[in-house]
């Protein structure tokens, strides 16, 4: 394959053993090339001139310069090239990758760790790996043509024809979101737009390992009106608090033996599905199934398909979903897939999301309150 087709990559690692397996990981895709190696994130932006990589592999702590303050002198300078973190999975390597991710980086990828050998080491690694450049590169690349032309101040970006959303019968219960590859500053953004009286309960699945997903809900809290948690076991589903599923964990929504008790979640270890736990099908399959018509979902960018499934459940049981668009996405699989199938009431732009949101809501109970106040 000839170079200047390849995808190339710049590896920054401040070891020479990891900087080696990255190597021998991006080496094993004939779509790839290691444009380049820095041990440390000084060295890595005095080469981007020279090298001009396509995507670059980024440790999180080195020397001199490290993870976090190298992505943020390459965005101040106005690169836009993707961004994957490579971390270990300690509290500290997690908590700068989350705060890596929230401030654009594209992915991470972990260290692998208690591998046999250096070949185990490398397989391991390519496995995480190279799907994630694809899928964060592809849209670089690639500059598609717009699916649907909306007039600018159009209040929604459809990618097809898609149908309108009718006043629903049932008021919104619950808001559910599921977000993967991109999702800490998607939901960096949506979140806070929600104020204190948002009258729904949240419930969030975000692919994420456990160390990850405790410090993202931490993260999340100091920057929203409402509380975000990570789950636990037979807490009540209220509003004013979002609770993003527990890495490792599936989340599911239960009805208690009670009646008149609020629903609350269930945690548990299940098969993964679509190769993941916690999954969106698992969560939005049993809030359609608890919720009915009172479910509100929303898929956010993510590789993938996980979603596509549960969003049909929702829609049979008269459901609303909303799926973010392809130009703001940083990989539009998830939101794509849903789209495409028809699915989605509304594709939105990541910004528009959470006006459309509390559009819905406000409006069904500002209507519910007009029906009543006539009826008296």
């Amino acid at each position: 394959m000839a170079a200047d087709c390849r995808t190339r990559i710049l590896i920054v690692d401040d070891s020479a053993v990891m900087r080696s397996l990255l190597r021998s990981a991006v080496s094993s895709d004939p779509h790839l090339q290691v444009a380049g190696t820095a041990a440390d994130g000084q060295a890595a932006l005095s080469s981007l001139d020279l090298l001009r990589p396509d995507l670059i592999l980024l440790d999180v702590e080195m020397p001199v310069m490290d993870g976090l303050a190298t992505l943020r002198e390459l965005r101040r300078r106005g690169h836009t090239m993707p961004v994957v973190m490579c971390s270990s999975l300690t509290q500290r390597g997690a908590k700068v990758t989350i705060e890596a991710l929230a401030c654009g980086a594209s992915d991470y990828v972990a260290k692998p760790a208690g591998e046999p050998n250096r070949e185990s080491a490398i397989r391991t690694l390519a496995r995480e790996l190279v799907p994630r450049i694809h899928a964060v590169t592809s849209k670089a690349h690639k500059q598609p043509q717009p699916l649907f032309s909306a007039a600018p101040d159009s209040p929604a970006n459809f990618a097809l024809p898609l149908p309108k959303i009718e006043s629903p019968r049932i008021s919104p219960t619950v808001l559910v979101v599921g977000v993967s590859t991109g999702g800490p500053a998607a939901l960096e953004l949506l979140l806070p737009a929600l104020p204190a009286s948002f009258p729904l309960p949240v419930l969030i699945v975000q692919h994420m390992p456990a160390l990850f997903t405790g410090l993202l809900a931490e993260r999340l809290s100091t920057r929203c009106a409402l509380r975000v948690r990570e789950a636990a076991e037979g807490e009540p589903v209220r509003a004013g608090t979002a609770w993003i599923a527990r890495g490792d964990w599936h989340m599911e929504v239960l009805v208690p033996g009670r009646s008149a008790a609020p629903p609350t979640l269930y945690l548990h270890q299940g098969p993964l599905e679509n190769h993941c736990r916690p999954a969106v099908d698992v969560l939005f399959r049993s809030a359609a199934k608890v919720c009915g018509a009172g479910v509100l979902a929303v898929v956010l960018t993510g590789m993938g398909s996980d979603g596509l499934k549960g969003c049909r459940s929702i829609r049979e049981q008269g459901g609303i979903v909303f799926a973010q668009d392809q130009a703001t996405s940083i990989v539009w699989g998830m939101p794509g897939a849903v789209a495409s199938a028809g699915l989605a009431h509304r594709v939105l732009p990541l910004d528009a999301l959470a006006t459309e949101i509390l559009r819905i809501v406000g409006g069904v109970r500002h209507e519910q309150i007009e029906l009543r106040g006539r009826m008296v």
